[in-house]
Formats: structure tokens, C-alpha cells, sequence
């Protein structure tokens, strides 16, 4: 991690440890949020984390609420959009389930909006994650582990030519976990993408808090 810290990579909020939101209440969820905010600014030396990532991206309805109250400036958890950021609501939408046992008319009603929050969302996608198709887990029938590498990076391949085909500007939003991608033939794997992505006009990296701030700024 210090080496990490050192080299000016961005270290963001990611549970104590990997606890879900989603089995959390609102306090609990406050709780863990307040101390790891402390360790990692004590950690960054003063720098406080401005993202969170729900860990396995189980979220909870007071999530975002939270992370605007403690001046968390993104989330990348949800995956109301594929490839371009969006200010999250609250995540308390009112919606009316369908009740099969009730006259349809008590539930064909227009969903209603939550209220907006300055919290950016980066979009999450299953579709760009490394873990479901290379990562073993018994017990897990949709994590095999042992996709062929080649097939992975054709898909995320040809996600990137229609982003770059359709889009002005977009965000490519890979999950990358060390103890699945470092395994060496995928690292190999990540080594052709990235030097295939770079051969794209225009492809800039950078950390989810400079995406945010583009994105508050009306560049992406």
C-alpha cells in the first residue's frame, strides 16, 4: 500500500473489510465510513479519500446520502449507466411493486425521482470486471475462473470500438483485481489491451477523482 500511496495513485474508500452496504444499516454503514476516512487521510498523510466502491457492489438505500453528508465526492457502485458519469440520487426512489393479488390500476403508477446529490457516479459494470470470468470461488456456478484470457480481452475489446465509434467522450470503466490480474497470463493479457487501447487517438487514464471533477466541470 505505501508503495502504492508513494507512486501518486488515488487510494479510495472500499469497507473495512469488505463488509456489504447492503446487509448494513444507515448507522452501521456511517460508522465504518467515519473510521476508514480517518486511516486512510492519516494514511495518505492528510489527503482525504474523495471515492468510494461498495465492496462486490451490494448497495444500500442510505449510501449515497451518507457518502454526500461525510463530503465523499463519488461512488462507483451502480450501473444506471454503462459508460458515462451521473449525479446519483439518494436511492430512495418510490416504487410500487407489482402486487398480482390487486386490481393492476393500484400499481401502474409512474415511478417517482428521487432527489439528486452532488455525488458523482462512476459507473460500475460487471461487463468490464476481471473477477467473474477469471477468478475461481467454489460453491460460485458464475465464477469459473478459467475463461481463456483471448476471450476476455476480445470482449472488452469490442465494448472499447463501439464506446470509441459512438461516443464523444466516455469513460471505460475496468475493474481490475491484483490477486486475479496478476496472475501471469493475464497479465499478458492486460499488457496487449493497454497497448491497444493506447493506440486510440484521443484515450486519456486517469483516477475516478479526476473523472468526477471533469465530469463537475462538463468536459465528460
Amino acid at each position: 500500500m505505501s508503495k502504492i500511496r508513494d507512486a501518486g495513485h488515488e487510494i479510495g474508500l472500499h469497507g473495512y473489510t469488505h463488509e456489504f452496504p447492503s446487509e448494513l444499516s444507515a448507522q452501521q454503514f456511517e460508522t465504518i465510513m467515519v473510521k476508514t476516512i480517518d486511516i486512510l487521510t492519516k494514511f495518505c498523510n492528510g489527503e482525504k479519500p474523495q471515492g468510494f466502491t461498495s465492496p462486490a457492489w451490494k448497495n444500500s438505500p442510505d449510501q449515497i446520502g451518507i457518502l454526500e453528508k461525510l463530503g465523499i465526492g463519488y461512488d462507483h457502485s451502480f450501473m444506471h449507466d454503462d459508460f458515462q458519469a451521473y449525479y446519483m440520487s439518494t436511492g430512495r426512489e418510490e416504487v410500487v411493486l407489482t402486487d398480482y393479488s390487486k386490481d393492476p390500476n393500484e400499481w401502474m403508477v409512474p415511478m417517482k425521482q428521487a432527489e439528486k446529490t452532488s455525488v458523482v457516479e462512476i459507473p460500475a459494470s460487471w461487463a468490464l470486471d476481471d473477477w467473474p470470468p477469471l477468478q475461481y470461488m467454489p460453491n460460485r456456478p458464475n465464477s469459473q475462473g478459467f475463461i481463456d484470457p483471448y476471450n476476455v480481452e476480445r470482449q472488452w475489446r469490442e465494448q472499447f470500438e463501439w464506446c470509441y465509434r459512438e461516443y464523444d467522450t466516455f469513460i471505460f470503466p475496468m475493474s481490475i483485481h491484483p490477486q486475479v490480474s496478476g496472475r501471469p497470463h493475464i497479465l499478458l493479457m492486460h499488457e496487449r489491451l493497454i497497448d491497444w487501447i493506447n493506440e486510440h487517438e484521443g484515450v486519456e487514464w486517469c483516477t475516478f477523482a479526476q473523472m468526477a471533477e471533469e465530469f463537475r466541470q462538463g468536459k465528460i
